[in-house]
């Protein structure tokens, strides 16, 4: 059985152009990391939990921004590692230079027997579809041409 994720893709149009909100994952790994390893803030869906309800809560957790709809439900997308992603666009604005997200606890550095609190995402910002299409994994960019094409019209 796959893993299964869900979440949300707060879109705004800025002079008619739509802009995505993309988070960059915190910790030691993506620190060096930039193109490529943006992701949409999405996380695993507690067992039992409605998947809208968990978007919701993931979003919420990674950004510190209550989310409102209406929801547009987009396409599932599958990761490269097999993860399955259900994921809905909504309008909203934010400032970026606010966004706070939960943290995590790992060993760092490896081995050493220290444990280290680092954010889930470490920022976010909004990206035009292009440059989105650069920033974002690659599996995700469909979440962003679908929504495009239902605010745009585009294909």
């Amino acid at each position: 059985m796959p893993r299964v994720s869900a979440g949300l893709l707060m879109y705004r149009l800025q002079d008619g152009k739509l802009q995505v909100l993309l988070a960059h994952p915190g910790g030691p790994f993506f620190q060096n990391k930039d193109d490529g390893a943006w992701t949409i803030p999405k996380g695993e869906i507690e067992p039992g939990e409605d998947m809208l309800e968990a978007a919701k809560r993931e979003f919420e957790e990674e950004t510190g921004i209550t989310p409102s709809g209406p929801f547009i439900a987009l396409t599932p997308i599958k990761q490269k590692g097999g993860k399955i992603v259900h994921a809905w666009a909504f309008q909203g604005d934010c400032d970026t230079s606010a966004v706070v997200s939960n943290t995590f606890r790992m060993e760092w550095p490896p081995k050493s027997g220290r444990q280290m609190e680092f954010p889930e995402m470490d920022r976010a910002e909004f990206f035009d579809v292009a440059t989105a299409g650069q920033k974002i994994k690659a599996a995700q960019m469909p979440l962003v041409k679908e929504c495009e094409q239902i605010v745009l019209g585009k294909g």
